[in-house]
């Protein structure tokens, strides 16, 4: 099953939300941005940067890092290739390690974290950038002039 597609206003949402009386906030999902040298410019806050030129190689950290959230986004610049691929890249991942149980054991019918649903921010940080660069509550490290031409 491919991941799912998220537009930008419901991350936008998921961001601001109140944490006192929304369940999407910060601590319910995760935001991996795979961009490599293109990272320059900003980043969505809360984001984590974990570039897709060595992400197979951080899967495993990585893997054990996420695997407590129960929603997770990966984007890169246009979310076209490098944020897809990283995305279906972790679910094989996902599913091919699945919960470390032993067959028999007293832990085989245990989860070890949340089941997962895994998005891919439709349009990237480039078209998050054109709506929500400027907003400091969505948006960190925002250099204008970085994206003129984008």
């Amino acid at each position: 099953m491919p991941p799912k597609i998220l537009d930008r206003h419901t991350l936008k949402s998921w961001l601001l939300a109140d944490p006192a009386t929304d369940a999407f906030r910060p601590t319910s999902f995760a935001i991996i941005d795979v961009r490599d040298d293109d990272y320059a410019g900003g980043h969505i806050k809360t984001s984590r940067h974990h570039p897709s030129s060595s992400f197979a190689t951080g899967l495993p950290y990585l893997h054990a890092e996420l695997q407590k959230f129960p929603v997770l986004v990966f984007h890169c610049a246009l979310s076209q290739q490098r944020g897809p691929a990283a995305a279906s890249m972790y679910m094989r991942y996902k599913d091919m390690t699945g919960p470390h149980k032993t067959p028999g054991s007293e832990y085989a019918d245990q989860k070890t974290g949340p089941e997962q649903e895994v998005y891919v921010l439709k349009g990237g940080f480039t078209e998050w950038q054109r709506e929500f660069g400027k907003d400091e509550r969505l948006t960190e490290d925002y250099d204008e002039g970085y994206w003129k031409y984008f």
